[in-house]
């Protein structure tokens, strides 16, 4: 399975994004899907990740109420729609897919199989 991720760009404090991943080859293989993000000097860290059958959701407290995750398995496509951005919402964010009977900690990164490149997300104060 490849990833693609897209969406990414500069935007001011309080606006919106909306980040896609296109998976494709052997897209019948997914079970989760995920975003992470790393910021400048810090590690990659989990922001929300789903079930591809759409049984489960999870999003981090700091994105939460402000975010959220989907899917499109028509288009083989996972989305994050991120509302009232914050500074700290600055990162490159990385799509990430896990295959099936793989361990569901959607959190846990180590569990993932496929990674996307990332997009860079800035926000300007």
């Amino acid at each position: 399975v490849q990833l693609q991720a897209s969406g990414g760009g500069l935007v001011q404090v309080g606006g919106s994004l909306r980040l896609s991943c296109t998976a494709s080859g052997r897209t019948s293989n997914l079970y989760q899907m995920g975003w992470f993000r790393q910021a400048p000097g810090k590690e990659r860290g989990f922001v929300a990740g789903l079930t591809w059958s759409g049984s489960m959701t999870y999003l981090v407290d700091s994105v939460k109420g402000r975010s959220t995750i989907s899917r499109d398995i028509d288009k083989n496509t996972l989305y994050l729609q991120m509302n009232s951005l914050k500074p700290e919402d600055t990162a490159i964010y990385y799509c990430a897919g896990k295959r099936r009977f793989r361990n569901s900690d959607l959190a846990n990164g180590d569990f993932y199989d496929w990674w996307g490149r990332g997009t860079q997300v800035t926000i300007s104060s």
